[in-house]
C-alpha cells in the first residue's frame, strides 16, 4: 500500500480529538483537513484546514473527503452509529484507510462485543471489515483498553474525589492502560505503516494496572485522607442496568456499568495478551507516572 499524505479527521474537537489531531500536525508528515459539521462553533489552532460539512448530505461528504487518503474519526457517542454514512462517502472518494472512533476495549472477545455500550461500534467495525472486502478502502482498529490519564482525572478508574473510591469486584482485575498522547502516537504510526495495520485491530498499552494498585499510590500520594474504599459487585449494577434497558430507559449513565464490566471483568478481556507497541513505537511508563497523575488530581 502506498504512503499515505492527506488525512482528514472528524470528531477532532471531542475528549481524544485535540490530542490526535495535535500528534498528526506536528508529525510534520501530512496534509490535515478537519471536517466541521456546519453550524458548529468548534474552534482549532491556526494553520489548521477547516471544512464545513453537511454530513446528512452524501455528496457533500464525498466532496469534502475528494482527495483524502486517510479519515480518523474520533466522533462521540452521539456520532457512532453515523460513520457508515462516512465510510460510504470515502469508499466513492477514493479514500485508501479508515481508523474509526473505536478507542477503547478489545471488541474482538465475544464477551466484550456483546455489551451494549459497544453496539455502535461493533456494528461499524462490521462494516468496515464487509466494505473492505468488496471495496478498496481499507482500515484500522484501535484499543487501547482504558485511557490511563483521562480515566484518573475524570475519576473513572478510581474515584479519588471523594476517597470513596468504588472497587468492583474486590479492585484486583489486572487491565491494560493507554494515555491520550499514546494514543495519538499510535494513530500516526497506523498512518506510517499502512501495510502492516492493514485491516485489523492493534492493541496499545503504556501499563497493566489494577484498581487495588491505583488505590495504594493514591494512598501513598495522600496517606492523610479519609480513605474508604467501596466495594460494588459488577453483577449487580449491571442487572439493575439491564433491567432499565429492558424498559426502554437508554439513559446515558445506563451504559456506564457495562464499562465498568468490561475493565474489571478478566473474562472480557482488559488486559492484553499481545500489544502492537514495538510496531507502533509506544513506550512503556512506570508507576513513578501514575504518582505524578496523583499528585496534580487529588486535593492536597
Amino acid at each position: 500500500m502506498s504512503a499515505i499524505k492527506n488525512v482528514a479527521l472528524i470528531g477532532a474537537a471531542g475528549g481524544l480529538g485535540p490530542t490526535v489531531l495535535n500528534k498528526v500536525v506536528a508529525s510534520g508528515v501530512f496534509t490535515v483537513t478537519v471536517l466541521r459539521r456546519e453550524g458548529s462553533k468548534s474552534t482549532y489552532p491556526a494553520g489548521i484546514t477547516v471544512v464545513d460539512v453537511d454530513f446528512e448530505s452524501p455528496d457533500a461528504l464525498k466532496a469534502a473527503l475528494a482527495g483524502q487518503e486517510a479519515v480518523i474519526s474520533l466522533v462521540g457517542v452521539p456520532g457512532l452509529a453515523a460513520q457508515t454514512q462516512v465510510i460510504d462517502a470515502a469508499i466513492a472518494a477514493g479514500v485508501k484507510r479508515f481508523i474509526p472512533s473505536d478507542f477503547g476495549s478489545d471488541l474482538d472477545n465475544p464477551l466484550a462485543r456483546k455489551l451494549p455500550v459497544f453496539a455502535h461500534k461493533v456494528q461499524v467495525a462490521d462494516y468496515l471489515a464487509e466494505k473492505s472486502r468488496e471495496t478498496a478502502l481499507t482500515y484500522t482498529l484501535v484499543s487501547n483498553a482504558a485511557f490511563l490519564d483521562w480515566g484518573l482525572e475524570r475519576h473513572f478508574l478510581l474515584n479519588t474525589a471523594d476517597y470513596k473510591p468504588a472497587l468492583y469486584d474486590g479492585g484486583n482485575t489486572i487491565f491494560s492502560a493507554t494515555t491520550l498522547d499514546s494514543v495519538g502516537d499510535a494513530v500516526v504510526s497506523i498512518l506510517k505503516h499502512p501495510e502492516e495495520t492493514k485491516n485489523r485491530r492493534v492493541y496499545i498499552e503504556n501499563i497493566k494496572i489494577s484498581q487495588n494498585r491505583l488505590l495504594a499510590l493514591a494512598q501513598q500520594v495522600a496517606p492523610g485522607k479519609p480513605w474508604l474504599p467501596q466495594q460494588v459487585s459488577i453483577d449487580a449494577i449491571v442487572k439493575e442496568a439491564d433491567e432499565k434497558l429492558a424498559k426502554g430507559d437508554y439513559a446515558p449513565e445506563n451504559f456506564i456499568p457495562y464499562l465498568f464490566r468490561a475493565l474489571n471483568d478478566p473474562a472480557y478481556g482488559p488486559s492484553f495478551q499481545k500489544t502492537d507497541n514495538e510496531l507502533l513505537g509506544i513506550k512503556s511508563v512506570d508507576e513513578n507516572y501514575v504518582i505524578e497523575l496523583f499528585k496534580r488530581i487529588i486535593k492536597q
